[in-house]
């Protein structure tokens, strides 16, 4: 009995020395979190500021003034496929469309989100993006009038200027109150 007894206890001891790796600790700072960063995170409400402050410079017509927001080489897209790249070339197409085509533009309704893209999902870049949904109604220049809904998507590069905006409308009934006659 004593020899088991001895056996056993030898056993536990040599159980007991046996190396065991070493535990890593993360010192956490206060406010901060040691679990990876989120996808996507909510954006600093400035984006918001900036975004309105735009979008009422484009209803009242002033194509200059909105496209202070813009980065140079701006990439303006529609959900269509079609496209403008650089800052002068979308200034030209809005002016013309402002001058030619738009009597009164009207928003309401506006929703907005600005978000922090940490782990692009897709083709989305990574960054500062504001998502932005209102309802328009637009007065054309033969006195056609239209309402309808329109989603914007609005990339901010590192200096706060957008370099990226995608607008998701239907242009379909826009192009058929276009071909109205006066």
């Amino acid at each position: 009995m004593k020899k088991l007894l001895l056996a056993s206890c030898c056993l536990i001891m040599i159980a007991a020395c046996k190396d065991e790796p070493e535990k890593t600790t993360q010192a956490v700072v206060a406010g901060e979190s040691a679990k990876a960063q989120a996808p996507v995170s909510f954006a600093d409400q400035r984006y918001v500021d900036m975004g309105k402050k735009a979008w009422a410079m484009f209803t009242a017509g002033d194509i200059d003034g909105w496209a202070n927001s813009f980065a140079e080489n701006i990439k303006f897209r529609w959900s269509a496929g079609d496209s403008l790249s650089g800052k002068a070339e979308v200034v030209k197409y809005w002016k013309d469309r402002r001058a030619n085509v738009i009597q009164s533009v009207e928003a309401s309704k506006d929703i907005w989100l600005p978000i922090t893209v940490n782990e692009p999902q897709s083709v989305e870049s990574k960054g500062t993006w504001l998502l932005n949904w209102h309802q328009v109604k637009a007065t054309y220049k033969n006195n056609e009038s239209l309402t309808f809904w329109v989603h914007i998507d609005m990339h901010f590069n590192s200096e706060d200027k957008i370099d990226e905006m995608i607008q998701y409308i239907d242009r379909a009934p826009i192009n058929a109150a276009l071909a109205k006659k006066k």
